[in-house]
């Protein structure tokens, strides 16, 4: 039984996937699950399965980074494992621990897998965004040019999954984290609400604090994805995506840098307006357009109090 790990896992309508990951930490001895207002029998599945952790039962949506915090706030133990409720474990952990407890090591991921065993491969390791990376994912030239040297490095599709080595930003769905380092740098951002970037501000911050960030495929975890970004509405996913993502440019980019993305940004956000008109999509056309109007304004709107919360490491691409 590992007593110097404190597994954090947040749930959103997480009834599905949660008992099968709460079982793969039974060789965890803190376990805690921090349930962000489920409507669903989420609570109920994890008091039964797993008696002995500790669960924390938000009234509302926190988003992800404020529950996580609320986890590692209730926490003890010197390493906190950051474990999305759609992943379970598929090994013991002890390779991930040696690692993380290595001198400057902020931050260790383990490999992810699907259902099929396969690494996830561009989503797994990625390097920090640059400016230009996130240029052409706002214009989507990602989704349709994937094998541009850009996203190529960005997703890290020379990796080797099974070399340990030192990375950038591994999945917060899978993530290790030394509880000094977070004292250090401070916790999640709860800034990024309710989901997307928290993961990738928080690697940035490990990296520029002086810390490495390893990547340990002894320790592997199988992870579906994304289970409750089906439950955003259109609108939720666009202001929650785009306000973030000005959010992660103004932290860490120049205000110069930040003066030339916004209108790639706008560029991008227009074209998947006008072509929602094609697609006869009411809702996603007036998302768009919201997402126009925050980022021609400089500041997020207010976004709806429902919507999804486990994303720190969500595969959507917009």
């Amino acid at each position: 039984m590992r007593t110097d790990i404190a597994a954090v896992i947040v749930t959103y309508y997480s009834a599905g996937p949660i008992e099968e990951c709460l079982r793969s930490l039974r060789g965890v001895a803190e376990v805690i699950v921090v349930d962000n207002g489920s409507k669903d029998n989420t609570c109920e599945i994890v008091r039964r399965t797993a008696p002995e952790a500790t669960l924390i039962v938000n009234s509302s949506n926190r988003g992800f980074a404020g529950a996580v915090n609320q986890g590692i706030a209730a926490a003890t133990s010197p390493l906190v494992l950051l474990l999305n409720p759609d992943s379970y474990l598929r090994t013991p952990l002890d390779a991930m621990v040696e690692d993380c407890l290595r001198t400057r090591v902020g931050a260790v991921g383990g490999k992810l897998v699907d259902a099929n065993g396969e690494s996830q491969r561009g989503f797994n390791v990625r390097a920090l965004p640059t400016a230009a990376a996130l240029a052409l994912e706002c214009l989507g030239l990602n989704r349709m040019w994937p094998s541009n040297r850009v996203n190529r490095r960005y997703r890290r599709f020379d990796l080797d999954p099974n070399k340990a080595q030192e990375v950038e930003q591994p999945a917060g769905a899978f993530l290790m984290v030394r509880r000094d380092v977070l004292e250090s740098i401070g916790r999640l951002d709860e800034g990024f609400y309710p989901l997307w970037f928290e993961d990738v501000d928080l690697c940035w911050r490990i990296l520029r604090a002086g810390y490495t960030i390893r990547y340990t495929p002894e320790c592997q975890a199988a992870h579906d994805g994304g289970h409750s970004v089906p439950a955003m509405t259109a609108e939720q996913r666009q202001l929650a995506w785009y306000g973030n993502l000005i959010r992660f440019i103004d932290k860490h980019f120049s205000a110069w840098t930040g003066r030339w993305l916004r209108p790639v940004i706008l560029v991008g956000i227009l074209g998947r307006w006008l072509a929602s008109w094609g697609t006869g999509n009411r809702e996603e056309r007036k998302a768009y357009a919201k997402a126009l109007r925050l980022v021609v304004g400089g500041r997020r709107l207010a976004l709806p109090a429902t919507g999804g919360s486990v994303g720190a490491s969500s595969v959507v691409q917009f």
